[in-house]
């Protein structure tokens, strides 16, 4: 084995076929304004990052990896598994559009990630009886496509499916209300020569736990050790590694291949969900595994995907606002903070290049405007509604604005978000557009970058009148009455 200059290690299996290991990154597009897929790929390139995890099958986005040299695990998502765990023909329509079709331009597809979290307790069974079925049909449509060698089926499973019976790694094993299906998956991805994919997440176990000890989630060793046989535990990610490798171990399965799907740290949106916290994370998370040395019950390289690669805007908030920070670099491309990969140089994030945005210009709240006007409620509700507010509140990037700031944002969200038609800085004696920057220390009043529309590969300098726009109007029809 050998290491590259840009820090990219290669594994040879023993079946003589190499893959390249080293971080990879998810590339999700639940963004009102994604980058040009061409941007992206420029983008991972120039950071080194030759593995990237999609979530569903665009495309444009495939198109535009082919001939890039970066390995690609493309997505089905949830809502597709009832049809193909019905289907064959179905499945065998979906490899051969979005797999075999890429494939043969070029695009270094290595895996086919099948559902997204399907057992997700927060799911309620939704896809208990159709993520194995589909797996087994997408297989199939593989073996049939002449594929299955070098693409291999997988499940991105959340660390729920596994617990511990006694609070330490070595108590682990499945979720007894889904012991016998995830037995099943188990099996048929070793028969198949197929990894498990598992997503780790500390910082929710910090989320939605006060006493959370806040050093255990990090890399740096300033937590008290968790001692669990012979074994030490100085974080939390190796704990919960371990956990599913006793899993599978007790299970006949301990030399299962395993890919963290995803791990990372958000930016914003809670009081934990910070740009110092998030490089502390992910910068000691990389040296963790840059080392090599593994978990302690997994000695070795460890394949893993950061999430995320970019900043998502138009992503659910259920789960939290922070779900819209989880990117490394905000949604124009901009690195957050300093991050080495070891795939770089200058062991620096790269920014992406050639980003056109639109005009200088910010919806803010008129000097003129009363604090006290009914109408201020209502216009911000309505613009955080469609737009996106999770910079605001305690804790956050913007939690030091006053009210006249957090009115600012909002409107400045919404206008930006509708590609700063006149229109849309248009709430009743409220708001105005000003060429003057209303930024302040960490909060940063975006100007959106211009939309992109597919594989037309052309930019507008604005969108026709959008849904919310209408409403807008009417909106405000209604309220001057």
């Amino acid at each position: 084995m050998r290491w590259f200059s840009v820090g990219i290690k290669v594994v040879c299996l023993v079946s003589m076929m190499c893959t390249v290991s080293g971080i990879g990154a998810n590339w999700g597009t639940q963004a009102s304004h994604p980058l040009p897929p061409d941007t992206v790929v420029r983008l991972l390139r120039e950071n080194g990052i030759r593995k990237v995890k999609l979530f569903d099958a665009d495309y444009d986005t495939l198109r535009t990896l082919g001939k890039s040299g970066v390995e690609v695990m493309v997505g089905i998502p949830n809502d597709m598994l009832a049809s193909l765990a019905t289907s064959v023909k179905a499945a065998e329509k979906w490899v051969s559009k979005n797999v075999s079709a890429h494939s043969s331009s070029n695009v270094k597809i290595s895996y086919v990630a099948v559902g997204n979290e399907p057992f997700l307790e927060t799911y309620n069974g939704s896809f208990l009886r159709t993520t194995f079925p589909a797996l087994q049909n997408v297989q199939s449509a593989l073996i049939k496509a002449g594929l299955s060698n070098q693409v291999k089926v997988t499940v991105p499973l959340n660390a729920d499916v596994y617990a511990s019976s006694n609070g330490l790694p070595s108590g682990g094993d499945f979720r007894t209300d889904i012991h016998g299906l995830m037995l099943q998956i188990v099996k048929f991805l070793s028969d198949n020569g197929a990894p498990f994919t598992v997503n780790i997440y500390p910082f929710i176990s910090l989320y939605i736990d006060s006493n959370f000890p806040v050093d255990y989630a990090f890399f740096d060793g300033n937590a008290s050790p968790i001692t669990d046989g012979s074994l030490t535990y100085y974080n939390m990610f190796d704990a919960n590694y371990d956990t599913l490798v006793w899993a599978l171990q007790k299970n006949g399965f301990g030399n299962l291949p395993i890919i963290v799907g995803e791990i990372g740290w958000p930016t914003d949106g809670d009081q934990n969900a910070n740009i110092v916290y998030a490089q502390r994370f992910n910068q000691g998370f990389m040296s963790h595994i840059l080392g090599g040395r593994g978990t302690p019950m997994r000695p070795g390289p460890i394949d893993a995907y950061l999430f995320s690669l970019i900043d998502e805007d138009a992503k659910s908030i259920d789960p939290g606002n922070f779900e819209r920070h989880w990117g490394i670099f905000t949604f124009d491309g901009i690195a957050k903070y300093q991050l080495n990969l070891g795939s770089t140089n200058s062991g620096s994030l790269v920014p992406a290049k050639g980003v056109h945005y639109l005009e200088r210009k910010w919806c803010v709240m008129k000097p003129s405007a009363n604090l006290d006007d009914p109408q201020v409620a209502l216009s911000v509700s309505y613009a955080c509604g469609l737009a996106d507010c999770t910079s605001l509140g305690y804790g956050t990037s913007c939690g030091s604005l006053d009210a006249r700031g957090n009115i600012s944002y909002a409107v400045n969200s919404y206008y930006q978000r509708n590609n700063q038609l006149d229109v849309a800085c248009k709430f009743p004696n409220l708001s105005m557009i000003t060429k003057t920057n209303p930024s302040v220390g960490s909060c940063r009043f975006e100007i959106m970058i211009e939309p992109y529309y597919g594989g037309a590969e052309r930019r507008f300098g604005c969108l026709q009148k959008p849904l919310s726009l209408v409403a807008l109007i009417i909106f405000f029809s209604l309220t001057v009455v």
